[in-house]
Order: structure tokens, then sequence, then C-alpha cells
């Protein structure tokens, strides 16, 4: 159990915390027109996504080989539902980098990806609320 523990922590660390630096570094990629770096945001906005999923996994593992009992209180129902919406969020913020790509690739001056701006910052703040409001819900005493 002590191992997917670790599994969990690993993927919570390195996979999150890079999930959560490509969000906020995007809008400044889309305001500077930096093409090249907002495909790079894209790209590793996807993979760090699908490795963050690891965190749920192995978190959901750990709990289930302690005996089940754990994932049944409260503080462990409420940060996987909000894992889950905090995984909606980062579809959403992934579409949007990706429409933002195309928009500046596009021949078009019409378009600067404002809208996509603003919303891939406002949802990657609420994201990182979220990892906070995970992380306390985490180590909160029963």
């Amino acid at each position: 159990m002590s191992v997917l523990i670790w599994l969990h922590i690993a993927f919570a660390i390195f996979a999150i915390g890079p999930l959560t630096a490509l969000t906020h570094a995007a809008p400044r990629a889309i305001r500077n027109k930096n093409t090249g770096l907002l495909t790079f945001i894209h790209r590793s906005t996807r993979l760090y996504a699908l490795l963050a999923l690891g965190v749920l996994i192995f978190g959901v593992a750990a709990g289930v080989m302690a005996g089940g009992g754990l994932l049944g209180k409260w503080n462990m129902t409420a940060s996987m539902t909000l894992f889950i919406v905090a995984a909606v969020l980062i579809i959403i913020v992934e579409r949007d980098l990706k429409i933002a790509v195309r928009v500046l690739t596009s021949e078009s001056p019409d378009d600067d990806a404002k809208v996509q701006t603003g919303r891939i910052a406002a949802i990657a703040g609420v994201v990182s609320l979220i990892w906070l409001a995970i992380l306390f819900l985490m180590v909160v005493p029963d």
C-alpha cells in the first residue's frame, strides 16, 4: 500500500505541478502571439492532464488496499469530486488552447484569441484553488 501512496504523491507533484504552471503560462503566450510556445503548452497540457489521472488512479487504489473504508470518508469523497471537476475544467482549457493555436496560426488578423485568453486565465485560477482545496482535504484530521 505504501508504494501506491508514494505513486499517488509522485503523480501529484510531477504531473499536477507542471499542469498548473502550463495553464498559467498560456495566456501570456497568447497575448504575445507566440505560436511556437503556445503549441508546446497545448501539447504539454494534454500530456500532463493524462498523467494527472494517475493521482486519482493511485489514490483510489491505495484507498481500496486500505480496506475501502478510507474512500467512504467525507474528505476523500469531496476530494475525488473536486478532482473530477478540475479534470472537466482542464478539458475546457485544452479545447481553448487548441482554438487559440488555430486562431493565431490563421491568416486572419481579426481574431487575437482574447476570449480564450480570459477564459484560460480564469479557469486556471479556479483549478489552482481546487488543487489547494484537495490538498487541504488530504491532510484534514478525521
